[in-house]
C-alpha cells in the first residue's frame, strides 16, 4: 500500500525528485555510515549526479539538497536559517558538517560533480554517493535512485514497488476497477476505503493529525504566496505574480455593486491565484506538499481551497475525505504509471495531480464510487502526451501556470463528472495505461532533461 503519509510529504521546493529525493537518498546514506560505525573515519564524500539530476540538477537546488542530506537535514525539517548557513559553509569555506557532528573538508569543484556524459543504467534520476578515508580507500558507496514524488531507492531496487509500509490492510487493490468492486461489495466510499486502510497502519489521531498538518501547510503556502514580492531565484528573474494578482482581484471584488452578482469566472480567477502562488513559494524554495510532486504542488492545494471556500456546505470532514480520495487516485498512477517528469513527462505530475484534485472534489462534494473514478480519468486523459520542459532547468516556465490549467481542469472534470451517472467509455486503469505507453514512448529530451520542446524555444537559454 502507498499511504497518505507516502503522496502527501511535507518538503521545500523546488523540485521532489531533484530536491527532497536526493536530500532524502544523501542523509540515508550517512545513517548507513553511522549505523556501520564508518562515520569517523570518513575524510572525504563525493556525490555525482547523473540523467536528468545532472542535466537540471543546477536549477532544482540538487546540489544544495544533497550538500543538506549529507549534513543530516531533512525536507520536512529543515530550517532556512540553518541550511543557508551548511551551505555557506560548505560551498563558500569548503566545510562539510558531515552528519551533522562531523566536520570534514568538502570542496564542490571535485566533490560534487554533473556527469551529464555517463547515462545512468537504471533511472534517469541517479545519485552516486562515495565516502572515503584518508588513504583513499572507499569506506561506502550507494547508488539511490530519485523515482519522483520524493520516494527514493537503492538502484538495484528500482523496477520493485516502492512500498514504505509492509502491514496488511484490509482493502488492497492495485486497479481502479479493484477499487470500485471493494466499494461495491462493502458499500463503502473511496475515501473510506483508503481510511479504513491507513487505520490498519496507524491510530486514527495519527492518520487525521497527518492530513490537518497537509492541509495546514498548503493553505499556508497560499497565504505566503499571495503577499511575496519580487523575482524568484534563477537567471530568468522570473517576477512573482500572485500578489499583483492577488491586489487586483480584490480590488475587482471591492468595485462590485453587493446587488450585483460576483462575475461567474471569479472563483476560478481565484483558483489559478492559489495554484500560482504556491508554485511560486515551491520555486523559491519553500515550504510546500509534494502532492504527489513538488512541479505538481498547486494544484491540489488550489482545488482543496476552492472547496474550502467556494463550495456551499464545505467541511473539515469534507476536506480530509478529499485527501484520501486522492491518495487512492494517486496510488494508482504510481503503481501502474509513474509521478516522475523524468520518467513520462509532465503528464505523470500535473496529469496525476489533476487527476487526484478531480477525485478528491468529487468525494468532497459527495460523489458516487464511479464518478469519483470518471473525475480521475477526465483529469488524466486530458494531460496525456503533456512533456516535461522546464525553461533553463528551473521549476517555473511552464510550470508555475501549469499547475493553474491543471486546477482548472480538475475543477472541470469533477463537475462533468458529478452532472453523469459514472458511466463512461474509457476507465481510468485504460487512461493510467496510456499514460504509462506515453511516457514510455516519448524521448529523453521532453523529460526533465532541458533538452527539448520550450527549454530549447526560450532565445535566453
Amino acid at each position: 500500500m502507498i499511504s497518505v503519509f507516502d503522496l502527501f510529504k511535507i518538503g521545500i521546493g523546488p523540485s521532489s525528485s531533484h530536491t527532497v529525493g536526493p536530500m532524502r537518498a544523501a542523509a540515508a546514506f550517512v545513517l548507513t555510515l553511522e549505523e556501520a560505525g564508518l562515520l569517523g573515519a570518513v575524510t572525504r564524500v563525493e556525490a555525482v549526479l547523473l540523467g536528468s539530476l545532472a542535466w537540471t540538477g543546477e536549477g532544482h537546488a540538487t546540489g544544495p539538497a544533497t550538500i543538506l542530506g549529507l549534513c543530516a537535514e531533512a525536507p520536512d525539517t529543515v530550517q532556512p536559517e540553518v541550511a543557508a548557513q551548511l551551505l555557506h559553509e560548505a560551498l563558500g569555506e569548503h566545510r562539510l558538517h558531515l552528519g551533522g557532528t562531523r566536520v570534514i573538508r568538502f570542496d564542490p569543484a571535485t566533490d560534487l560533480r554533473h556527469d551529464r556524459d555517463t547515462p545512468p543504467p537504471k533511472h534517469p534520476n541517479t545519485l552516486v554517493l562515495r565516502a572515503t578515508d584518508a588513504a583513499g580507500a572507499t569506506l561506502l558507496e550507494q547508488r539511490w535512485c530519485s523515482v519522483g514524488g520524493g520516494f527514493v531507492q537503492p538502484e538495484a531496487e528500482v523496477g520493485a514497488t516502492p512500498i514504505a509500509d509492509t502491514a496488511p490492510v484490509p482493502y488492497p487493490f492495485t486497479s481502479g476497477e479493484e477499487l470500485l468492486a471493494i466499494g461495491a461489495r462493502t458499500g463503502l466510499t473511496v475515501a473510506a476505503i483508503i481510511r479504513r486502510n491507513e487505520l490498519a497502519l496507524r491510530p486514527e489521531a495519527e492518520v487525521s493529525a497527518h492530513l490537518r498538518a497537509v492541509t495546514a501547510v498548503m493553505m499556508n503556502c497560499i497565504e505566503r504566496g499571495v503577499r511575496a514580492e519580487g523575482h524568484l531565484p534563477g537567471r530568468l528573474r522570473v517576477r512573482r505574480r500572485a500578489a499583483a494578482l492577488r491586489a487586483r482581484l480584490d480590488a475587482a471584488a471591492g468595485r462590485n455593486d453587493p446587488a450585483l452578482p460576483a462575475p461567474p469566472h471569479a472563483a476560478m480567477d481565484r483558483v489559478s491565484l492559489y495554484a500560482i502562488a504556491v508554485n511560486e513559494e515551491n520555486a523559491a524554495g519553500g515550504r510546500v506538499v509534494t502532492a504527489p510532486t513538488n512541479g505538481a504542488a498547486g494544484v491540489i492545494p488550489a482545488v482543496l481551497r476552492y472547496y474550502r471556500d467556494h463550495c456551499p456546505g464545505a467541511t473539515p470532514q469534507g476536506m480530509e475525505d478529499f485527501l484520501l480520495a486522492a491518495t487512492a487516485i494517486g496510488t494508482l498512477c504510481k503503481l501502474n504509471a509513474s509521478i516522475s517528469g523524468a520518467e513520462v513527462g509532465c503528464q505523470g505530475e500535473v496529469g496525476s495531480a489533476c487527476a487526484m484534485a478531480a477525485a478528491g472534489l468529487a468525494a468532497a462534494l459527495g460523489g458516487t464510487n464511479a464518478q469519483v473514478e470518471n473525475a480521475a480519468e477526465i483529469g488524466m486523459e486530458h494531460h496525456l502526451g503533456m512533456t516535461c520542459d522546464p525553461v533553463g532547468g528551473l521549476v517555473q516556465i511552464p510550470c508555475i501556470e501549469r499547475n493553474a490549467f491543471g486546477a482548472q481542469k480538475a475543477i472541470t472534470a469533477a463537475s462533468l463528472a458529478l452532472h453523469g451517472d459514472g458511466a463512461h467509455h474509457v476507465s481510468l486503469d485504460q487512461v493510467i495505461n496510456t499514460m504509462r505507453r506515453t511516457g514510455a514512448d516519448m524521448h529523453s529530451k521532453y523529460k526533465e532533461t532541458s533538452q527539448g520542446g520550450l527549454a530549447v524555444s526560450f532565445p535566453e537559454c
